[in-house]
């Protein structure tokens, strides 16, 4: 059985997480600021499908892998950094990106848009660390089966995140109306998200924390 201390250390967590922005709110937001809102609907259908996946494989056992080899924790984690920081450039950068300016991009297929949110979340070092190093500090073996707990506080950041997300995608377009007439807005909105991913960068790479069997 799950304490209602985990799930609740979960939910604040995944919180947390989701609201800080990341890959995976960059791509969401772009997507539905220059296709639509079915675009980052569809978008939010393969971040889920990541979420999945990870999920899958903490139950499974793999932060186990993770453990026992600890140079393969660190490179991914090392990787994920690098990613978030070259983010952080490429938003900063003069002329930087914004996921609220729109932009002429290409309207990507149904398939496309579903594989790009696939693949985003699984290269995203925050959902990484949450799976591998945070959600494992909640389960406790005596309290029932391990695989599990680990299904249980997965499904809960799973439901938090795709509700922050969906709500994100929902309201991008009006967000993205409000920035366009206030260029000032933009800029500052530019700063702050290149500082953040920036700050988590430095975060992720320095952090200390080691997966935990679960």
């Amino acid at each position: 059985m799950i304490e209602t201390t985990a799930v609740l250390g979960v939910a604040v967590a995944a919180l947390g997480m989701v609201l800080t922005p990341g890959p995976n709110m960059m791509y969401l937001v772009s997507r539905t600021v220059s296709q639509g809102r079915r675009a980052g609907l569809v978008s939010l259908a393969g971040v889920l499908a990541g979420f999945l996946v990870y999920l899958v494989a903490a139950a499974a056992g793999i932060t186990a892998v993770f453990a026992m080899v600890p140079a393969l924790y660190l490179t991914l984690k090392l990787a994920g950094a690098a990613y978030l920081l070259w983010l952080a450039w490429k938003t900063l950068r003069p002329g930087g990106i914004s996921p609220f300016a729109p932009e002429e991009l290409p309207a990507d297929p149904t398939r496309r848009l579903f594989t790009m949110g696939l693949v985003t979340n699984l290269l995203n070092p925050k959902i990484a660390i949450m799976y591998m190093a945070l959600i494992p500090q909640f389960v406790v073996p005596e309290h029932g089966r391990v695989w599990l707990q680990s299904l249980g506080l997965g499904a809960v950041q799973i439901a938090v995140a795709v509700t922050v997300n969906g709500l994100i995608v929902l309201s991008a377009g009006m967000v993205a109306t409000f920035l366009a007439g206030r260029p000032l807005w933009l800029r500052a909105q530019r700063a702050v998200t290149g500082t953040v991913l920036g700050a988590m960068a430095a975060l992720v790479a320095t952090d200390r924390a080691r997966p935990v069997p679960a």
